[in-house]
């Protein structure tokens, strides 16, 4: 067996600044539709005089359904609109920017799909409450009034299955610039669960402009922290995996949004030993604060059987803005290999952002938009879900349309007077990233319900006898992100272990060669390098890969057994079993380190050694053939020579 190289090793990324504006309500209404609202139109037959608008038939219903939910006591918004005092006292300041459309805040434009929960407000909603302030803003009789809405104290799913706190607590400096900060949640389930939802309590609302939640099963976010559970900075983050399993979610938070609760048949996975990382955008109350997270786990015993998969559209490259510059373009475009379902779409960029398009071009050559936001606003950045979802078939050329305002006139502009300004992660940086959330149509893998890792060991086919979907999008995306830069990491990376997948091992090995020599101590690419040259029969060659690999991190489990591995096929058990016994040390409930470092002992001589670790391998796996038969051939006073 080769860590690394059995089954399909990945670098994917989960989900890179993910946020949401507050598009969720406790009241219902689909699609900015109130009930109690009236035309705003008032011109009547012989001058007659319009209508009197009154806050409690035509105000309240509106401002209850799509400004509540932030503004109330408790949440991020600055002052409450629950009563009409408040909205008298606010009055004209809620005319002014309802007409502009600054608030509700919501920045796709009308010629944008329909999307789930939108909280645009109608033209004749916006000239009722222009009406009511014209009109003296007349509270009206109060047996009018609709109910307050309710919202739930606590947890608002009800009280969780699991609740994990960030370990250590983070203090929030007084005042400079915006922190983003990642906590690490160890997450205390002892087998697998799948995951209905997960509810971000980041601690006092004022102070998290967003948050979102990336899966870590490789425990790869950990090695970031200075201190377990100290959490670390950073802004974009990468979740690496060595296995394929892109079942991706978009996991945010907003001030005033409801956590979203997944469908059933798209359920998340969580496994033993996987983390959970919190990412955070913070910003100072001027005064130093202490915040320290909550995550509320929801789990279902409807395991997925729908899988859906993130495909990041993106060209940081083209990002390089000379200062007064209005209208930058940067553009890309992406042929869908297989036929999708498009759920969610999520637009990224910076403070330069001006008008941020996506396009479908479907094979007949019909155009339909996907988004369009023609004033972007970082800070009303959002994840949109489509309220149903969007057929796209084979062949659609999906297309990113950016434009870039790097002139005096942008208000947001960082910079005064403006500044050349290039792809990066910080906040003065640009970026230009489209995310698409798609269910690919067609068999997908793990139909069994089971972990991949115990889907091998009880011989399961992960690929079920057909081609995964998501491995050709996630094959396209490679190829394409290659073509645009021959020196992208990820996409070298993972179309080298796509194509392992598929027992394509000389352009896998050479793509893994590729993303050594762009990152040279990388640990996980050394690893994969040196595992696809002893699965090749090259172990020379493999060592010191393997060996670098524990170099850039020592306690890397899957390079000390694969380094044993490569090792004992050229006859050094000593060396071996150093590696060997580290890997039981790393992973003691490994049933096959375990029967590894049993044949090490037993080669090295040590047959009273070799026994205990053959027994213990067949304690955690009685079908575990291998160690089956070394320990008969040991009862026999013999020993199998060749390692797992």
């Amino acid at each position: 067996m080769t860590r690394g190289w059995q089954g399909i090793a990945a670098i994917f990324v989960l989900l890179i600044g993910v946020t949401a504006a507050a598009r969720h309500s406790a009241t219902s209404g689909g699609q900015g539709a109130t009930s109690g609202s009236r035309s705003a139109s008032f011109d009547k037959p012989g001058g007659a005089a319009p209508p009197q608008v009154t806050f409690a038939r035509d105000i309240a219903p509106i401002v209850f359904h799509s400004c509540a939910p932030c503004h109330r006591p408790g949440e991020a918004a600055p002052f409450s609109l629950l009563s009409y005092a408040d909205l008298k006292s606010h009055a004209h300041q809620i005319t002014a920017v309802t007409e502009r459309r600054i608030m509700p805040p919501w920045l796709p434009e009308p010629d944008s799909p329909r999307f789930a929960d939108d909280l645009r407000l109608t033209a004749e909603q916006i000239g009722l409450l222009k009406a009511w302030v014209e009109q003296g803003a007349v509270e009206g009789d109060r047996s009018d009034l609709p109910a307050k809405p309710q919202f739930v104290e606590g947890w608002q799913l009800g009280t969780p299955d699991v609740i994990v706190k960030a370990t250590k607590p983070f203090e929030l400096p007084a005042g400079g610039s915006d922190t983003y900060w990642n906590f690490v949640f160890r997450t205390p389930v002892h087998r697998s669960h799948w995951l209905k939802a997960i509810e971000i309590r980041p601690g006092d609302k004022r102070l998290v402009h967003h948050a979102n939640v990336l899966v870590d099963r490789g425990q790869t976010a950990r090695l970031l922290e200075k201190q377990p559970g100290s959490g670390f900075g950073g802004m974009e983050l990468t979740i690496e995996s060595e296995v394929f399993d892109p079942d991706s979610h978009f996991l945010f938070w907003k001030p005033g949004s409801a956590p979203y609760v997944e469908p059933d048949g798209m359920a998340i996975r969580l496994d033993k030993n996987t983390d959970l990382v919190l990412n955070t955008h913070l910003q100072p109350s001027g005064k130093p604060e202490v915040l320290q997270p909550s995550l509320g786990l929801y789990f279902t015993d409807k395991p997925a059987t729908l899988h859906p998969i993130l495909l990041q559209m993106e060209n940081d490259r083209q990002l390089d803005i000379p200062p007064g510059e209005t209208n930058f373009l940067v553009s890309d475009d992406l042929t869908l290999p297989v036929d999708v379902e498009l759920l969610a779409i999520y637009p990224h960029a910076h403070y330069l952002g001006k008008d941020l398009q996506g396009i479908a071009t479907l094979p007949d050559g019909t155009k339909r938009t996907l988004i369009h936001i023609a004033r972007w606003d970082l800070n009303w950045q959002a994840v949109y879900r489509y309220a149903s979802p969007m057929p796209l078939p084979k062949g659609t050329t999906i297309s990113m349309r950016f434009t870039y305002d790097n002139s005096a006139d942008n208000i947001r502009n960082p910079n005064h007077p403006p500044q050349r300004v290039v792809a990066g992660n910080r906040a003065s940086d640009e970026m230009a990233h489209l995310w698409l959330q798609v269910l690919p149509q067609g068999p997908t893998n793990h139909s069994s319900g089971q972990a991949p890792s115990a889907m091998r060991e009880n011989g399961i086919s992960e690929s079920g006898g057909s081609v995964d979907p998501r491995a050709l999008l996630q094959e396209a995306m490679a190829r394409h992100n290659l073509e645009k830069n021959p020196n992208d990491f990820e996409a070298h990376y993972n179309l080298a272990a796509l194509l392992q997948g598929r027992g394509e091992l000389a352009e896998s090995t050479a793509h893994f060669a590729q993303a050594v020599r762009i990152r040279p101590e990388d640990a996980t690419a050394n690893n994969a390098l040196g595992a696809a040259l002893l699965a090749a029969g090259r172990p020379d060659q493999s060592i010191p890969y393997l060996a670098a690999a524990l170099t850039a991190r020592p306690n890397y489990f899957d390079a000390h057994y694969n380094l044993g591995n490569a090792l004992a096929s050229q006859g050094d058990f000593t060396g071996a079993l150093v590696h060997f016994r580290a890997a039981v040390r790393l992973n003691p409930e490994d049933a096959n380190a375990e029967a590894n470092l049993g044949s090490a002992f037993a080669e090295t001589g040590n047959l009273k050694q070799a026994r205990l670790h053959y027994e213990r391998a067949l304690q955690l796996n009685p079908n575990h053939q291998l160690a089956r038969e070394n320990l008969q051939q040991l009862d026999q006073g013999k020993t199998s020579d060749a390692p797992n």
